[in-house]
C-alpha cells in the first residue's frame, strides 16, 4: 500500500515539476517565471520527497526526506521573493501585458482601500 501511495505521489510530483519547467521556459518575464518556478517546482519537489518518505518508511532516509521538505518549503518562496524584489528594484520592467504593479503602488504610498 505504501509503495502505491509513493508511486502516485512520485507521478504527481514529476508532473508538477515538468509543468513548472515548461512555465519557466515559456512565460514572458522574470516575475511570471518566478511564480511558475516557485509554486509548481516547490509542490512537485515536496511531492517527490513525500513519495520517498512513503516508499521507504520512517527510517533515516524518510526522516531526511521530511527535513528536505521543510527546507524546500521555507527557502524556495523566500528566495523567489528576494529575487523578485531585487529585479523590481533594479528596474526590470514587467511584461507589457501585465495589468498592475502592486509593489510600485505600495512603494509610492498609493492606497486603494475602499
Amino acid at each position: 500500500m505504501n509503495e502505491t501511495i509513493g508511486f502516485i505521489l512520485l507521478t504527481v510530483g514529476i508532473i508538477f515539476d515538468i509543468v513548472g519547467c515548461i512555465g519557466l521556459v515559456r512565460l514572458p518575464d522574470i516575475y511570471n517565471r518566478l511564480q511558475a518556478a516557485t509554486k509548481c517546482v516547490t509542490l512537485g519537489t515536496c511531492m517527490i520527497l513525500l513519495s520517498v518518505f512513503f516508499y521507504t518508511g520512517l527510517n533515516s532516509i524518510g526522516a531526511k526526506a521530511l527535513i528536505c521538505i521543510w527546507f524546500v518549503l521555507i527557502t524556495s518562496p523566500t528566495a523567489a521573493h528576494a529575487i523578485a524584489r531585487a529585479a523590481h528594484r533594479s528596474g526590470i520592467r514587467l511584461w507589457a501585458g501585465s495589468v498592475m504593479d502592486k509593489y510600485a503602488e505600495d512603494s509610492e504610498g498609493v492606497e486603494d482601500r475602499v
